[in-house]
């Protein structure tokens, strides 16, 4: 199989998980808020907003898929992977707004009266977003494990979070329906709870976003692997100002490699290119290897 035919399954593969992932946290959304607007429980309506938070990075890793691979052009001569971090920033703040508005309306109706559930259906509707979630965990962890994206793994933990959240909105769901309006207060608390869960998680997003803008450098054990590489190769007598920035789930970076100073000019570039296919075997997030031979000092 050719490397442009494998690149198109891996780009298939990728978006059909993460298509699918869209459509379910699509119709989760909009059935958990409805539900929980027409059967009064707080605490669905904030799960239902915790699912749109999975379709924002649904949205986010579809974005990276297809930008990470479109063409650079005059006005982005480093390609449009940027674009992902806007749109994820935007809609960190977004997810912030909507979940201190919940938190908010949650205390000012804990002491209402009758102001729980009316039914199990909320309920039934957080129990059916935590089996949905972990299968669609189960599926997209797998998809990302096996082409080495990191992204869609991130993406499929968000998945996880999910049934978490719902699996706590379940517990306060049943007692406040169980327990009749004296105990309504528990929809409510749960619902805060969730809320303050959503605000963490929005500003992890937005902040993950401003990192990623302003150039964040991988992990510690990533760029040893990375300086693993370069010394591994035949020939390479040392190396320096060795720069390296995340973008859109994959790695871009340049280094200044050392070698003999009587070399020839394809020998160097053989050793170049010899470094740039090492770096990418270590570490397969790395897609741009920017390699200047020159001598040693």
């Amino acid at each position: 199989m050719s490397i442009a035919v494998a690149d198109q399954n891996r780009v298939r593969e990728e978006s059909r998980i993460t298509v699918a992932g869209m459509a379910v946290n699509v119709l989760l959304t909009i059935g958990k808020v409805a539900v929980g607007l027409l059967f009064n429980s707080a605490a669905i309506i904030a799960d239902g907003l915790h699912s749109g938070s999975d379709l924002a990075s649904d949205a986010a890793v579809l974005w990276g898929i297809s930008a990470s691979r479109r063409p650079a052009d005059a006005d982005h001569q480093y390609g449009h992977s940027r674009y992902e971090a806007i749109v994820t920033m935007v809609v960190g703040f977004l997810l912030v707004v909507a979940a201190l508005w919940v938190g908010i309306e949650s205390v000012g109706t804990m002491q209402v009266r009758h102001s729980g559930p009316t039914s199990w259906l909320p309920f039934c509707a957080a129990l059916a977003t935590i089996v949905a979630k972990e299968v669609l965990y189960r599926l997209t962890v797998r998809v990302g494990r096996k082409h080495k994206n990191s992204s869609i793994v991130a993406n499929a933990w968000h998945h996880r979070s999910d049934a978490f959240s719902s699996l706590a909105a379940a517990v306060g769901i049943a007692g406040a329906t169980a327990g009749g309006p004296r105990w309504a207060f528990l929809d409510h608390l749960t619902a805060v709870v969730l809320a303050a869960f959503l605000v963490i998680m929005g500003v992890r997003i937005v902040r993950d976003a401003m990192q990623e803008l302003s150039d964040r450098a991988p992990d510690p054990a990533t760029k040893e692997r990375i300086h693993a590489a370069i010394v591994g190769i035949k020939g390479v007598v040392g190396f320096h100002a060795c720069r390296a920035r995340r973008s859109a789930g994959v790695i871009d970076m340049d280094v200044h490699v050392q070698v003999a100073p009587d070399m020839t000019v394809r020998a160097g570039h053989d050793i170049a290119t010899a470094v740039e296919e090492a770096v990418q075997k270590a570490v397969p997030e790395v897609t741009d290897v920017v390699v200047h031979i020159e001598p040693p000092e």
